[in-house]
């Protein structure tokens, strides 16, 4: 019986380690083709210019393997990369870039590419597009974005409404704001693709949000100077208008009609 039950033991053993091989195994496989790889970025002094590396490991090698520059601009004001996708053995993704450093303020949208061989990575960044936004830039003026699937959230603390720019093709919606007007103060978004346009709120001032959804679409707006949290990047508080309004005063259920 002894026998028996080590065998058993032992046949127990052999699956389980098998399982977790094979589970790793489909783990590794799953995981993104440019996942052990990293892009850092580097702004100059005049905010003008933006300097790339990308580094990381990959089955037969590791280090630094491209990078580039882009610019010059008028001054950079909000940098965001877009989300991944994977051809191949080629992982491409957007690089979106508010230039707010003059009158007018520009949004540049690159294209980079990761062409991944089990040695090297062969980086490339090119210009897919340059369109003006309805906003007001300046030498002093603070930009602010956020996205999620489908749209960037982009304005400036010059103008009192934030725009809507939709991702397949860079068309653009002018957001809604408050009266009297108040200028944008902070973009926030959350994991799940919920973006906060903040406006007012400095020095005491008068303040207002709104809420849009992943779909693009406005969710919620009321007073006050709401931000949102996610799970990436810590917001700096230095930076965020400030309120005094009670977040109770917002509780409300309201129940839905039937369709």
């Amino acid at each position: 019986m002894s026998t028996l039950r080590n065998s058993l033991g032992l046949a127990i053993v052999i699956m389980l380690t098998v399982g977790m091989t094979v589970r790793a195994g489909a783990q590794e496989a799953n995981a993104a083709l440019d996942s052990t790889l990293f892009t850092t970025y580097t702004v100059n002094s005049p905010f003008q210019n933006v300097a790339f590396t990308v580094c990381g490991s990959l089955p037969q090698s590791s280090g630094c393997y491209g990078g580039g520059s882009l610019g010059p601009f008028n001054k950079v004001g909000a940098l965001l990369e877009g989300i991944p996708s994977t051809k191949g053995n080629v992982v491409s993704r957007a690089i979106y870039l508010v230039d707010a450093g003059d009158a007018t303020v520009q949004l540049y949208a690159y294209k980079k590419t990761d062409t991944i061989t089990a040695s090297f990575d062969t980086v490339n960044v090119t210009l897919a597009k340059m369109i003006t936004l309805p906003l007001t830039g300046g030498s002093t003026a603070l930009s602010f974005m956020a996205a999620n699937n489908g749209f960037l959230f982009i304005g400036t603390d010059q103008t009192p409404q934030a725009v809507r720019v939709e991702k397949n093709n860079l068309s653009v919606t002018q957001l809604g704001g408050f009266s009297p007007p108040i200028n944008v103060t902070a973009i926030t978004a959350d994991s799940y693709g919920y973006v906060t346009v903040t406006q007012g709120g400095i020095n005491g001032g008068e303040s207002g949000f709104s809420v849009y959804g992943p779909d693009g679409s406005g969710e919620e707006d009321g007073g006050g100077a709401p931000f949102m949290l996610n799970t990436r990047a810590a917001v700096l508080t230095s930076t965020l208008p400030q309120s005094d309004d009670a977040p109770a005063q917002r509780l409300e259920v309201r129940p839905k009609t039937a369709k």
